[in-house]
């Protein structure tokens, strides 16, 4: 509906299927090895529509084909368990995804049925010796609050998602402790907090006296 109101009516597609959105996408690789100073092992993305793990691996390519690095990390996509045609093709070995008709995750951003850049994920995937895994709405709430409480870093559900696939990979043995992964979280908490706000235990309320008080903070 989107792109056929934009080409009728003369709108400007800001979405994943814009090539320039990518473009800028690619500088995410840029910024990481400049400020690193050298390749990861690894890349990790969180996968919905695919712009961003088929944009950085554009990136570093072309960091690769002008010398400027001679290897590239190995590109991982992680997906939604409710939403992840990538991770089905990367594992059963397909050609190219099968869209997923009635994708379902607590992680919006990601929920996408059929990614407007697949194929280029899957390249990137492929050609880096790269995984694809996807993890449950319940490992994705479960990081969401581990970055808050122990990194104090708060980013909406599809965020997490990268750093879910992380653990989940380790402990599979999929991927070595000693790798140096640079796990990108692509969204702000505020991007959904009432996800946030459904998690949390409701607020604890006093009479507005001091005595009130003193017992609440069990002093």
């Amino acid at each position: 509906m989107v792109h056929e109101l934009c080409l009728t009516h003369g709108l400007y597609l800001l979405n994943s299927m814009n090539p320039y959105r990518l473009e800028g996408q690619k500088t995410i690789g840029f910024e990481a090895v400049d400020q690193l100073g050298y390749v990861p092992d690894r890349f990790v993305l969180p996968v919905g529509n695919a712009g961003n793990i088929s944009a950085v691996y554009k990136g570093l390519l072309e960091l690769e084909e002008l010398g400027f690095v001679d290897r590239l990390p190995m590109m991982t996509g992680i997906q939604a368990a409710g939403s992840c045609p990538i991770v089905r093709a990367i594992h059963e070995n397909l050609p190219t995804v099968i869209p997923e008709e009635h994708p379902e995750t607590v992680a919006t951003a990601i929920r996408i049925g059929a990614p407007v850049n697949a194929e280029k994920a899957l390249t990137a995937i492929r050609k880096t010796g790269g995984l694809a895994e996807s993890v449950t709405d319940d490992e994705i709430l479960r990081m969401q609050r581990d970055l808050a409480r122990k990194e104090g870093i708060g980013v909406e559900p599809a965020s997490a998602a990268s750093v879910a696939g992380i653990r989940k990979l380790v402990e599979q043995g999929r991927i070595d402790r000693d790798e140096r992964i640079v796990c990108v979280v692509t969204g702000h908490l505020l991007k959904d907090p009432d996800t946030v706000i459904k998690q949390c235990e409701p607020p604890v309320e006093i009479d507005a006296d001091l005595p009130s008080l003193l017992s609440a903070l069990h002093l």
